[in-house]
């Protein structure tokens, strides 16, 4: 692992939900995929900060099985290639931070392991590598270390270090104490007794997390192990042993290990730093105008102050009111304060509770050959607007319940029915009988538009038997 300089082998997890993003996060397409600020998802950016060649080694991102292309197509994006290990089940921080330890392990013990979030929004990525280097000794004494963020405000969305006494040689403190989310006024205590907020990134070695987690959670690293030795290699992907990785229990690192180990140190360090875990944190973090608005889309407002308002298709206008949060997707708006907007998450437990697909689907699905978005439906037809990228391929399937016309608007596409392949160009169209073996491939260097028109006594997505998938579906 020892590649000139470089001694940090950056880990990015990825597997959080963010429901209390809703309706712009969703299970199918999580915030931290989505372009909450700037040009980038907080995916990419993190991808970003932790390729300093000087610095870091090839990262390894720790991500679900559903939202496997996402990461890979927002990694060739930005021209960036990482180790993708899958999780077959969610098992929280614990489990993969100890996937983590053993794949560096395989490599050498003494390797440090860089644990970052995927979701983070971090104002100065210099400073965040200079304090990734400033804990890399303390680091590599055996100490296992968090960056621990001066408290800009008294805040009551995040957990709290208390230090402890220094570690000789370092900018770096001993923990004395981790603590939980405070209300406001221990919140306020916590700032004015100089408290840090507890960020959830970590370095170690892998040795010593190993060591850390055979005396507190030996279930845990058994099962990571197991999972990780009996892996499959699936395209790109190293795919986790599934019965093994289930063995273990779900709990946080921070429950694990953290809260119990003697060797955890803290860096304290000054750059700005949000989990953006809610509606009002984006409003924090996000730059407002003159009014203390932040308003991004198809929006119009008058006298309203102090507000986020994002719409990304229909008019969304407000007038008069303050200090509240209106999201507006195209199947879905959200209403709320900003003071509030933290329980946005009961919204969507209450709506999977009564199994709204709204909850968990957005309108447009991602694939890894490209999106679909449903247009409109009805009792015996529903219709489609489908992109396939410059070398997509959908599966060689048929339907029993549907017949399919497509009309392409955009590049030109390569279609299968039955023994039959033909080009279909712009403003040309092909209809796809029921029970026909059918596929679209775009094999153009453009992206490719077609309309789906489906229309039969059944639409749903499981009328699909697929005969081949490229993808492994």
């Amino acid at each position: 692992m020892n590649e000139g300089d470089k001694s940090i082998l950056p880990v990015i997890l990825c597997g959080g939900l963010g429901s209390r993003l809703w309706p712009a996060s969703r299970d199918r397409m999580p915030k931290q995929f989505i372009k909450l600020l700037g040009d980038y998802s907080t995916f990419q950016s993190t991808v970003q900060r932790v390729t300093a060649p000087h610095v870091f080694l090839h990262p390894t991102i720790i991500s679900s099985n559903d939202v496997r292309f996402i990461v890979a197509a927002q990694l060739a994006q930005i021209s960036a290639e990482a180790d993708i290990i899958l999780e077959p089940i969610q098992r929280d921080t614990a489990a993969a931070i100890a996937v983590a330890a053993c794949h560096a392990a395989r490599h050498s013990p003494d390797t440090v392991v860089l644990v970052v979030a995927a979701d983070h929004v971090i104002d100065d990525p210099a400073a965040f590598v200079a304090s990734c280097e400033a804990a890399l000794e303390s680091a590599s004494q055996g100490y296992i270390m968090t960056l621990g963020v001066v408290p800009q405000h008294p805040a009551t969305s995040y957990g709290y270090i208390q230090l402890g006494n220094p570690i000789k040689g370092t900018d770096a403190f001993r923990v004395d104490r981790f603590v939980e989310k405070p209300n406001a006024t221990t919140a306020q205590s916590y700032t004015d007794q100089g408290f840090l907020w507890n960020s959830g990134n970590f370095l170690f070695r892998a040795d010593v997390m190993i060591e850390e987690l055979e005396r507190f959670q030996p279930e845990i690293l058994a099962a990571a192990r197991e999972a990780l030795e009996t892996a499959a290699i699936d395209l790109d992907f190293i795919r986790l042993n599934e019965d093994a990785f289930k063995k273990a229990p779900k709990i946080s690192i921070d429950y694990a290990v953290m809260e119990r180990t003697e060797r955890a140190g803290v860096l304290p360090v000054s750059f700005s730093w949000s989990d953006i875990g809610t509606w009002g944190a984006l409003w924090d973090a996000s730059r407002q105008d003159e009014a203390g608005n932040v308003l991004r889309g198809n929006v119009e407002v008058v006298e309203a102050r102090n507000s986020l308002i994002h719409s990304d298709d229909i008019l969304t206008t407000v007038v008069g009111l303050e200090d509240i949060v209106v999201v507006a997707k195209p199947d879905a708006v959200l209403v709320t304060s900003r003071s509030r907007s933290e329980m946005v998450k009961d919204l969507v437990v209450s709506m999977r509770a009564k199994q709204r697909p709204e909850a968990s689907e957005h309108i447009r699905m991602y694939r890894p050959w490209g999106w679909y978005q449903r247009i409109d439906h009805g009792s015996r037809f529903q219709v489609k607007r489908i992109m396939v990228k410059p070398g997509g391929r959908l599966s060689l399937q048929k339907h029993h319940h549907r017949a399919e016309h497509w009309v392409v608007v955009k590049g030109t596409a390569e279609v299968t029915v039955n023994e039959n392949v033909s080009l279909v160009h712009e403003n040309e169209s092909i209809y796809i009988p029921i029970g026909s073996m059918h596929r679209l491939v775009n094999p153009g260097c453009i992206p490719l538009e077609v309309i789906e028109v489906q229309v039969g006594s059944y639409t749903g997505e499981d009328d699909i038997i697929r005969v081949e998938d490229i993808y492994g579906r």
